[in-house]
């Protein structure tokens, strides 16, 4: 009875080997260290493991298989997110266009401050596209109507900073704004206002300068990294990175 059972533990083991290569191979930069880290410490337990380790390979491949979800935890991932646009999205252009829905976007090459938000966070497997047009539509009311809009629209609400501010603080993201740069974490978000009352959104880096953590953000001339924190008055610091949002983003 042993023999079957070792040849039918070590065909699952390469089952879940086999399912486990193209999301690690996929993966790239920060969540690519982690998955593969996590995949090699898996691959030694459960070979050296009884049949019953079979059952804790399956976990370790289900936060696997889970890939944007469980590395969204990581706020060093939505940086380099966001750093991975430097170079990339080299203009701004705030132009009403109409996009596909949902996943979304306007040419690479060009975007606003809200871009760089959105294209970070959808590289984790969150479409703040999806996330804020359905919470518009369920609570309308809740969101500022400074457009003259009188529904939702998926092609721009989640390109405006005043409903990303909404978003954020009715997901509890909501941080008390400070002058201190030891307050603020990478991958934090922070919106200004900028002059002629011009709202401004950026995500925190992992780098600073004199103790001021740097910025990711599009103010005009693309994605930048730059020394902007304390530059403009704050009006909202969040911190979004919830395991479960990846999940909700893809129903």
């Amino acid at each position: 009875m042993r023999q079957p059972k070792k040849r039918a533990w070590a065909r699952h083991r390469a089952a879940l080997e086999d399912r486990e290569a193209p999301l690690v191979a996929a993966a790239s930069g920060f969540t690519g260290v982690l998955l593969r880290g996590v995949a090699r410490v898996a691959r030694v337990a459960t070979r050296a493991a009884a049949p019953g380790g079979v059952g804790m390979r399956a976990a370790i491949l289900s936060a696997l298989l889970a890939g944007p979800s469980w590395a969204v935890t990581q706020p060093g991932a939505l940086v380099e997110a966001a750093r991975r646009q430097v170079g990339v999205t080299v203009q701004y252009d705030g132009a009403y266009r109409r996009m596909p829905y949902p996943g979304g976007d306007v040419p690479l090459h060009t975007g606003v401050c809200t871009d760089v938000v959105v294209r970070a966070y959808r590289q984790l497997g969150i479409d703040l596209q999806q996330l804020v047009h359905e919470d518009m539509k369920a609570a309308w009311s809740a969101y500022p109507h400074s457009w003259g809009l009188k529904r939702p629209d998926p092609n721009i609400d989640h390109r405006r900073v005043p409903n990303l501010q909404v978003f954020f603080t009715r997901r509890g993201a909501a941080l008390p704004p400070s002058r201190d740069g030891a307050h603020y974490q990478p991958g934090d978000l922070v919106t200004w206002r900028l002059p002629g009352n011009l709202p401004h959104i950026g995500i925190v880096s992992s780098r600073s300068v004199d103790g001021r953590p740097l910025v990711l953000h599009n103010i005009g001339q693309g994605t930048r990294e730059d020394d902007l924190l304390f530059a403009y008055p704050i009006t909202g610091h969040y911190r979004w990175l919830p395991a479960g949002a990846a999940a909700a983003a893809r129903r």
